[in-house]
């Protein structure tokens, strides 16, 4: 089993194998809106958490997805362009679950009916700096690290 902290003053997530005690640390992107738990407020939902599932193993680097499910496009400048407004969501997807009732979960503070996952993004968003929507954000040589040491139902404190 293994453990994730993230710290949103600092931008970082650190992943903790329990077994071992093996840390790595990545630099990341939480909301641009900052923290939060209201559904709509684009903000990172703080306290205890789960990773609920594991989407898009095997999926080729820079996978776009919507609503889950890939699109088959594979993300590039020119799909950028085309589609300037997109939420880019790419290549892997953690999806959290909150596990403090009235915190960050149920009701207008849940956390997976919030969307909010750990996922791939361009090359070109800046990591360490607040850009994204409410979910965290990792370039995706990361995002594939980290989905290949973590399981469902591991811990992720966010902070």
């Amino acid at each position: 089993m293994n453990s994730l902290y993230i710290n949103i003053a600092t931008q970082t997530l650190v992943l903790k194998d329990e077994i071992t005690g093996i840390v790595k640390v990545y630099t990341i992107s939480t909301a641009k809106n900052g923290a939060g738990e209201q559904y709509g407020s684009n903000c990172t939902p703080r306290g205890h958490h789960v990773v609920r599932a594991k989407i898009g193993a095997g999926s080729p680097v820079n996978t776009v997805f919507v609503g889950r499910r890939p699109t088959g496009e594979i993300y590039s400048p020119e799909l950028k362009l085309q589609f300037p407004q997109r939420d880019w969501i790419l290549t892997r997807i953690l999806w959290l679950s909150g596990c403090e009732v009235g915190r960050n979960r149920l009701g207008d503070v849940d956390t997976m009916r919030r969307y909010i996952y750990i996922h791939g993004t361009p090359q070109a968003i800046p990591m360490g700096t607040p850009a994204s929507h409410g979910c965290i954000l990792l370039h995706n040589a990361e995002v594939i690290d980290l989905f290949d040491c973590v399981a469902v139902g591991d811990k992720v404190n966010i902070e």
